[in-house]
């Protein structure tokens, strides 16, 4: 007897490719989806699209749905993911901050998107192949670290809903990948087994983030070259591109020679200006996150302790969290280097994901 109708997101890589065969032999009825959702050639750049969105990953998705005989659909939402998601990136460098576009899309694009089609289609369930796990505990559904901490996924989730989680499956949570790549080449499927990973953005396949914002803005360049560079003194340093250009905590291609290494540790888009320092000047003890969205807990209690991840591979701090009017401070307990503004901050109880927030 068959088990419930689940709705998997296949991007015709190994990952998605591996929970769609899973979820099919453990007797799921499985619907096969595959987003499109950007096309790079839009953007004016060189480079083939790439990633969730070249026509070959599509054609290699459907054809694995084929094989197993379950439907596969294509589901374009390159006007809502562009209107969203490309707009705020752009948006964020020119504020300042350095955006986080995969959390964005995962909250705002495609779980959204999965589970509109899965309502239509009556699926139960949607699955995914990130490597985290969730699990319903004091009636609320939880995620935690993936088994394989190398390939953990959890830090992109924060911002998923209760709801949302009630519905999701993550098959890959409690394998690693080389036992992934094992399943792929014992069912057949060398070559799926073979794919490589992208670990960049889907718009920015050439990982040019500066390019895709002149692309998207032709005139930008000129409205913010010439700039100065400065010290934490004031003192004028240098010219620099223009301040989207550049990130917290970089180092290379700033093209300033004073004897010793300098790095970004201030962006003032008001004035176009860069403040470089030494590296102790990037290490902070506390900062402020908004939009914050709390998965295991509905509320944390004043003080309470965490591990505190700064960015994706971050290794994490132990810190306080407290509330601060509309905002979340967290305290450190040593300092950690290069907080980012735009970036997330996500909270840890453990293994498993207390939520996260954008920092301020």
């Amino acid at each position: 007897m068959a088990k419930e109708k689940v709705l998997v997101a296949m991007s015709g890589g190994l990952d998605s490719s591996v929970v769609a065969l899973m979820l099919h032999n453990e007797g799921y009825e499985v619907i096969g989806i595959t987003m499109k959702t950007w096309d790079y050639a839009t953007s004016g750049g060189s480079k083939r699209t790439t990633g969730c969105c070249s026509l070959d990953d599509i054609n290699d998705a459907r054809q694995l749905a084929v094989n197993c005989g379950f439907p596969h659909y294509i589901l374009d939402i390159r006007a809502e993911f562009g209107d969203f998601i490309i707009d705020n990136f752009v948006e964020e460098y020119l504020a300042g901050r350095t955006p986080n576009p995969c959390v964005l899309c995962n909250t705002h694009i495609k779980w959204d998107a999965l589970l509109k089609r899965a309502d239509k289609l009556g699926c139960k369930y949607i699955a995914t192949g990130h490597y985290a796990q969730v699990r319903q505990e004091n009636g609320r559904y939880v995620v935690s670290k993936g088994l394989d901490e190398t390939k953990d996924q959890s830090y992109v989730l924060w911002g998923l809903s209760q709801e949302s989680l009630a519905r999701t499956i993550f098959p890959l949570g409690k394998y690693h990948k080389s036992e992934i790549r094992q399943l792929a080449l014992d069912s057949g499927y060398t070559e799926l087994a073979k794919k490589s990973e992208s670990y960049e953005i889907c718009f920015v396949p050439d990982n040019d983030y500066r390019g895709f914002l002149k692309r998207k803005d032709p005139g930008l360049e000129d409205r913010v070259k010439g700039g100065n560079f400065i010290n934490r003194d004031g003192k004028v340093l240098g010219k620099h591109e223009g301040y989207p250009f550049y990130t917290i905590g970089q180092r290379k291609g700033l093209e300033i020679a004073v004897g010793h290494p300098l790095y970004v540790t201030e962006i003032q888009p008001e004035t176009n200006t860069v403040v470089l320092g030494d590296k102790e000047d990037l290490e902070k003890r506390e900062m402020l996150v908004k939009k914050v969205n709390m998965i295991k807990y509905a509320e944390l209690s004043e003080g309470f302790e965490a591990l505190t991840k700064i960015r994706y591979k971050d290794k994490g701090m132990m810190s306080r969290l407290n509330k601060e009017g509309e905002f979340l401070k967290v305290e450190f307990y040593d300092n950690v280097s290069a907080i980012a503004p735009g970036q997330s901050a996500v909270f840890y109880e453990g293994n498993d994901l207390l939520g996260g927030g954008f920092i301020k």
